[in-house]
């Protein structure tokens, strides 16, 4: 058997005796993992999950915390020939783009935050998303996804499948029976974002689901902007979970990375892309991640408030023509958002008066708030899409999104709201006098 194992198995565990990777006595079904002191279950609420899970304390000097494994391989013994041999190395640390006890430290985490059998993390939120995509389609697929996408994720469906024999087809993310329609005998994949870039457009996950299930079509879905305190796609019917992993799961803009989660069945089959493209996370940047995620439910409940504060106070500023935000009271689909989203998360877009030029000066008028792309770190941000996030696209392609001219995207950090409002109170003033 391949090294990789066969695509279609579970890729089964194996027992080593009293190694400390052995496996947890869990409810789910585990990808690999390190022992744990620190055996948690359904009822641990998620902040407990985020300091605890996944966390190795070093038996040799007591270390508290997961050390550095700074290595790229690892000495042989029957253990890893037998894997693989029988076709299971992702089980066994043989090399580090194989897998590395970092790597299984945050994996581990995250499959518990997400409710997940099983997790991977890479190198960037683009190498998880085209391995995940790649990993679950065969050639000649179709794949259905949303015409309000990142751009990198717009690019990757509109540039770089066709060159592999791939098409994609875009449509409104809330429109269900467009999404339905698109579907063609030939359709494999649904794609979309939990909440869009940078309109913020909240999709019908249990929608989508139904035509997933209907279809017999795979649903990745892309949760980077709730993160797991505020979704949990899986527990909707997805059957992968991506993240942007450089946004709220680190939290403090400091590595670059990305995660996918699900299955194991379906995990071993990314995991596959994962060695052929090379996009693994460094143990560094394994550590990082990890440490980061330690603060993620403190730091999503103060992204929530300070979002929703920002939102309320842009919602009846005179230079504001529109707020989008996804918990505004005043959302035609606030209620049916409310029941999937437990909280906003930190992204405000809003369209100023004045257009781009006043969206530039607002921009450059600011304090607290940044001028940078990215999102999700403790600090606030402001970007402006049309140079940014969309600027590989043609004014005709964001128009037809729905970015217009004076479109302004907020990070709003977990600093002091009162702080934040005054910031966003001078600048307007200064962008529109």
């Amino acid at each position: 058997m391949s090294i990789y194992g066969d695509k279609n198995s579970e890729s089964p565990r194996k027992k080593s005796g009293a190694s400390w990777c052995d496996d947890l006595n869990r409810s789910r079904k585990p990808g690999p993992h390190l022992s744990s002191d620190h055996e948690l279950n359904n009822e641990n609420h998620p902040a407990t999950i985020c300091v605890h899970a996944g966390s190795y304390s070093d038996p040799a000097t007591g270390a508290l915390g997961t050390p550095i494994f700074q290595n790229s391989t690892f000495l042989l013994n029957g253990g890893q020939y037998k894997a693989i041999e029988e076709g299971y190395a992702r089980d066994r640390f043989i090399y580090t783009r194989y897998g590395n006890p970092n790597q299984w430290a945050v994996q581990e985490k995250i499959s518990e935050l997400e409710k997940a059998e099983s997790s991977l993390v890479f190198s960037s939120g683009m190498a998880a998303i085209s391995a995940s995509v790649l990993g679950l389609v065969d050639k000649g697929a179709h794949i259905v996804t949303s015409l309000d996408l990142y751009g990198g994720t717009y690019n990757f469906f509109h540039q770089d499948l066709p060159s592999l024999g791939m098409q994609t087809s875009f449509v409104d993310p809330l429109d269900l029976k467009a999404i339905e329609n698109a579907i063609r005998p030939e359709t494999q994949l649904l794609y979309f974002e939990i909440i869009s870039n940078p309109l913020l457009k909240v999709i019908d996950l249990i929608g989508l689901q139904k035509i997933a299930q209907k279809n017999n079509l795979r649903l990745v879905i892309d949760s980077t902007f709730a993160s797991p305190i505020n979704c949990l796609p899986l527990k909707f019917g997805a059957d992968i979970v991506l993240h942007s992993a450089s946004k709220y799961l680190n939290g403090h803009s400091d590595l670059i990375a990305g995660t996918a989660s699900g299955s194991r069945k379906l995990m071993d089959r990314i995991w596959q892309r994962l060695l052929n493209f090379g996009g693994c996370l460094d143990p560094h940047a394994c550590f990082l991640l990890e440490r980061g995620l330690k603060t993620l439910a403190l730091r999503m409940r103060a992204h929530n408030e300070n979002s929703k504060a920002v939102a309320d106070y842009l919602s009846i500023h005179p230079q504001i023509s529109k707020v989008f935000y996804p918990l505004l009271e005043t959302n035609k689909d606030y209620n049916s958002t409310k029941d999937l989203l437990k909280g906003a998360g930190g992204m405000v877009t809003f369209n100023l008066k004045g257009g781009d030029n006043a969206a530039l000066k607002l921009a450059r008028s600011l304090n607290l708030f940044k001028e940078a792309t990215s999102l999700g770190g403790v600090e606030s941000l402001i970007s402006l899409p049309f140079n940014t996030s969309h600027a590989s696209m043609t004014e005709e392609q964001r128009q037809r999104m729905g970015i217009t001219s004076g479109c302004v995207r907020l990070s709003v950090g977990v600093e002091n709201k009162n702080d934040l409002l005054r910031d966003l109170e001078n600048g307007i003033l200064a962008a529109t006098k």
